[in-house]
């Protein structure tokens, strides 16, 4: 399972108004809490974290995940291929995980996985049906993920079939926005993502 953390300064853009001072402690939290139910997930042999960021490698690298530095070359996909270049010597299928699912929950994530198993390459949309929240493939095939805006549309195109695993929503509520992050937080959010959200909740104008 390889998941990619932006530097944390840079993480969660589309918060940062409603997030303030916390933006950068809200991504930190975010991408633990993601990454620690991936590790819990039965089906996930290991966690690759790639990120450029010193505190997440160091709170990433904590809970069990192998951490590798980003490449020279810039961007999400790019970032996601170096990591691939780590999880294919363990002999594993690759899998592609966002890093913003603070309510994931290893069971649905692992109902996610045993169907993309039965498929050469597979991806799941994210809950509004625009993006990707997971990209796989299994050993052997070619791992060209295409995440990024309309990223739904994307892999479709490219032929990639549409992974419909039944409810999964804690693996398809990734958190863009205060919306999004209010709706992780009906679902239940990890401890981490919880105790910031509480804060920047709070914080808000009433």
């Amino acid at each position: 399972m390889i998941v990619p953390v932006k530097r944390l300064e840079l993480g969660k853009s589309r918060l940062a108004a409603a997030a303030g001072a916390y933006r950068s402690e809200l991504a930190l939290a975010v991408a633990t809490d993601t990454v620690d139910a991936a590790l819990r997930c039965p089906a996930v042999g290991a966690v690759v974290v790639v990120t450029a960021d010193p505190l997440a490698a160091g709170r990433l690298g904590g809970l069990g995940a192998l951490v590798v530095p980003e490449g020279p070359a810039p961007g999400l996909n790019e970032a996601l291929r170096r990591g691939a270049e780590h999880a294919g010597p363990l002999g594993l299928g690759v899998a592609a995980l966002q890093a913003d699912l603070p309510a994931l929950r290893p069971a649905e994530l692992h109902a996610v996985l045993a169907e993309a198993e039965l498929l050469p390459r597979a991806f799941l949309p994210d809950r509004a049906g625009i993006g990707t929240v997971l990209y796989s493939a299994r050993p052997g095939e070619v791992f060209a993920p295409a995440f990024g805006g309309a990223s739904r549309a994307r892999h479709l195109a490219l032929g990639v079939p549409e992974l419909a695993p039944g409810p999964v929503p804690s693996v398809r509520t990734d958190v863009d926005t205060l919306a999004d992050l209010r709706a992780a937080l009906e679902l239940g959010v990890g401890p981490h993502t919880a105790a910031v959200a509480e804060r920047i909740l709070a914080a808000l104008p009433r």
